[in-house]
C-alpha cells in the first residue's frame, strides 16, 4: 500500500498530457474542491477523477463475491465500499456547486489516450 500514490499516478499524468497537448488549462488536485479533483478544469467547471479499477470498485458486484473469499476480505471488502459511497458523495457535492464530474477508469486512459 505505500507504493500507491494519490497524486501524479501514471494515468493521472497521460491525461493530463493529452490535455495540455489539446489546448485545455488545468489545476492538479485542486484544494479548493471537495475531493480534490485530479483535473480541474476551471474555465469550464469541469472536475476529472482517474480512478484504478480494484480500489474504486468497478465491477463491484463480480469483484466482492472474490474478495470475500480472500485472505483479507475484513479489510478490502469494507475499504472499497467505502471507496465508492465517498466517490458517490464526492460527486454529488460536486453537482451542487454547479461542477460536471467525469470518472476515468485506468485501463480506459491506458487504450485511448495516446
Amino acid at each position: 500500500m505505500q507504493h500507491i500514490h494519490s497524486k501524479d499516478t501514471s494515468i493521472e499524468i497521460r491525461l493530463r498530457k493529452a490535455l495540455w497537448a489539446k489546448g485545455y488549462r488545468y489545476r492538479k488536485n485542486w484544494k479548493k474542491l471537495p475531493g480534490k479533483p485530479d483535473i480541474a478544469i476551471i474555465k469550464y467547471k469541469v472536475a476529472i477523477f482517474c480512478d484504478g479499477e480494484f480500489f474504486h470498485g468497478k465491477y463491484w458486484e463480480v469483484l466482492k463475491p472474490k474478495l470475500e473469499k480472500s485472505n483479507n476480505a475484513e479489510y478490502w471488502v469494507p475499504k472499497i465500499r467505502k471507496n465508492i459511497e465517498r466517490d458517490d458523495k464526492i460527486d454529488k457535492e460536486l453537482q451542487y456547486l454547479g461542477w460536471t464530474v467525469i470518472r476515468f477508469w485506468g485501463k480506459d486512459i491506458n487504450k485511448k489516450v495516446g
